[in-house]
């Protein structure tokens, strides 16, 4: 990750943002429409200092046959939000594409919003490495996801 530091309101030193700060969250939410993301109702809702949120519903777009959430839904998810904040992370010219992910499925939900948090664990030149938790509506830890992205130059 950067090393360039930030000075906080309270004076302290902290690691600067990784993030360009060009990209609203209604362009990253436009981005969405016509993708896997806008049916299956995944809406980008905070960008922090070093993360990017987002939430996704659980019901029938987004359910196995069994009831619960799709695993498969909330890698999408993940992969979404991870994936997107490394986009953040890139110079003009670059971009960031998936070379790995996996994925541990910790509780089960059957209704309601889950919502993932992105966060850097590794922010270099040619790979990057985010953490993505997933939570359910009760601050319960869902799914936990680490993605890997290799940054190439964009066509």
């Amino acid at each position: 990750m950067s090393t360039v530091t930030e000075t906080s309101a309270a004076g302290n030193a902290e690691p600067a943002s990784p993030f360009r700060s060009d990209v609203s969250l209604d362009q990253l939410n436009a981005l969405s429409r016509g993708t896997a993301m806008e049916p299956l109702g995944i809406v980008f809702t905070e960008i922090g200092r070093d993360y990017l949120r987002g939430t996704m519903p659980v019901d029938g777009r987004t359910r196995q046959p069994y009831g619960l959430l799709h695993g498969g839904a909330s890698v999408l998810l993940a992969e979404t939000l991870g994936s997107s904040a490394g986009g953040l992370c890139v110079p003009e010219g670059k971009g960031v594409v998936g070379i790995e992910i996996n994925a541990n499925h910790v509780r089960g939900v059957r209704e309601g919003l889950v919502t993932g948090t992105a966060r850097p664990l590794h922010v270099g030149g040619s790979t990057h490495v985010w953490e993505i938790r997933i939570e359910d509506e009760a601050g319960r830890l869902v799914c936990v996801s680490r993605l890997t992205l290799a940054v190439v130059g964009r066509r």
